[in-house]
């Protein structure tokens, strides 16, 4: 069952591959904002992942983030979340990103509940 409390974590190296320069974000060797949010939207799905029954998902429907730090390549990211509410399907989630030296990202993340096979089966139709 979710509930609010619930907290997410995901740590990562900043390699070459997740520049601002490499993603098409900028024109920098740092962490791009991009990057930044998709381990954010990792660190909220993998949360609850295991609280979901069979069949059941969770899709990002909403990013409202600020990226107020550069992180350089070869630092780690540290990118954590925590449900703060639960509107029938609707999940609320606070996010926060840092790295050695402190907070360089936080704002709100929402997810919505899906079952993932309708939604896959909504998803392919658009192709006929």
């Amino acid at each position: 069952m979710l509930e609010a409390g619930i907290k997410g974590c995901v740590e990562r190296v900043v390699t070459e591959e997740m520049s601002a320069f490499r993603m098409g974000s900028g024109e920098l060797q740092v962490l791009a904002t991009p990057c930044m949010i998709a381990m954010i939207e990792e660190a909220a799905w993998k949360s609850i992942a295991g609280e979901l029954e069979d069949g059941q998902g969770s899709v990002g429907t909403l990013m409202n983030v600020k990226h107020m730090a550069p992180t350089p390549i070869g630092m780690k990211v540290t990118c954590e979340t925590i449900l703060k509410e639960v509107d029938r399907r609707r999940l609320v989630f606070e996010v926060k990103a840092y790295d050695a030296t402190g907070l360089i990202g936080e704002g709100v993340h929402e997810r919505f509940l899906i079952d993932n096979e309708k939604f896959q089966v909504k998803a392919d139709s658009k192709k006929t």
